[in-house]
């Protein structure tokens, strides 16, 4: 098949007035006529196929989310989150020139896929500004559709807003306070707890990765005695700081079941996957260090649980906080399976 290059005048090109615009989200564009069409609570999907031939073509739209002032990491979050989730890509994407307008940097790449015995190409535009990210994706094993599909990108455009003047999240010295991965274990958290299990002895492993770029990475491991799954939370968005106060905004979450391999806490076969509630929040944040164990930590305090972070720690030096440990032999990184 043809690989299809794309030209990235399209999301960031003013549209072109047509009767048929639509709008969803803060995006504005003109759906190809005879499409079908899907509008979801995230995303809308523009679709066309012929049964006959077995040729398709599926478009995915996403609304404006949280993202940082680098519009490849943006991407590259954007790839791993979306892309890799949808489909199975035989290698990294190959990227094409990026193009920036009005305050917009898209960034777009490509890479051939293959799910059951079908093959096509897997296409990602991410498009960055203002402190935000609109993605589309484009999912088709045919170039029998590209001047619609093409069409349609270039008609996309953006919606300003009053926030369009605050400025994207990115490399500051700020971010240097807590940049780095931090982890702590503490019993099963209660939001991953099953009410019909024998018994929840065993334990969570939380870890926060903290990127110089303003993106964050959140990995929770959960291990029941009285469970025949490990359960496995996968996050990840942008965070922001001021002063003493961390702002966490997520893109993606997801909670994976996985089997376990020989009885164990380690890893088997992938189970299931589930999408997982956005948990923006902002903590209230130190670093402290207990000579006992000659060890700083990554305080968080918060006015109420989170799902993420799970109950309060039990230590008093601070109330309703989280601690947060450097990873080391005592208290390893969490180790992710291969799907």
């Amino acid at each position: 098949m043809k690989i299809i290059i794309l030209l990235l005048c399209f999301f960031v090109s003013v549209a072109m007035v047509f009767a048929q615009q639509q709008t969803f989200d803060i995006s504005t564009f003109t759906p190809p006529k005879g499409w079908k069409q899907q509008v979801g609570k995230d995303a809308i999907q523009l679709s066309k196929d012929d049964a006959a031939k077995g040729t398709y073509c599926l478009i995915t739209l996403y609304k404006a989310v949280p993202a940082t002032a680098n519009a490849k990491d943006n991407f590259d979050m954007a790839w791993a989150s979306l892309i890799k989730e949808m489909v199975t890509v035989s290698a990294a994407p190959v990227m094409q020139p990026s193009a920036t307008e009005n305050g917009w940097e898209a960034q777009s790449g490509y890479a051939q896929f293959e799910s059951d015995g079908n093959k096509g190409i897997a296409i990602l535009i991410t498009s960055s500004g203002f402190n935000k990210m609109v993605n589309a994706i484009v999912i088709t094993n045919t170039d029998v559709y590209e001047k619609e599909m093409t069409a349609f990108l270039e008609s996309i455009s953006f919606k300003k807003s009053a926030t369009d003047a605050q400025p994207a999240p990115g490399n500051n010295k700020e971010n240097a306070a807590i940049v780095g991965t931090w982890g702590k274990k503490a019993g099963v958290n209660p939001s991953y707890a099953d009410p019909v299990a024998n018994g929840n002895a065993g334990y969570s492993k939380d870890q926060y990765t903290f990127n110089t770029n303003g993106t964050y990475s959140f990995a929770s491991k959960t291990f029941r005695y009285s469970s025949n799954k490990l359960l496995l939370v996968r996050e990840n968005g942008s965070y922001q700081i001021s002063g003493n106060n961390l702002t966490i905004n997520p893109q993606k979450s997801v909670i994976e079941a996985w089997s376990k391999r020989d009885g164990t806490d380690k890893w088997g076969n992938l189970l299931s996957t589930q999408n997982r509630p956005l948990e923006k929040i902002t903590y209230t944040f130190t670093k402290h260090y207990f000579s006992g164990i000659e060890v700083w930590n990554l305080v968080l305090q918060a006015s109420q649980v989170t799902g993420r972070d799970g109950p309060f720690s039990n230590n008093t030096t601070f109330s309703n906080a989280w601690y947060y440990a450097p990873i080391s032999s005592i208290n390893p990184v969490i180790e992710m399976p291969v799907r």
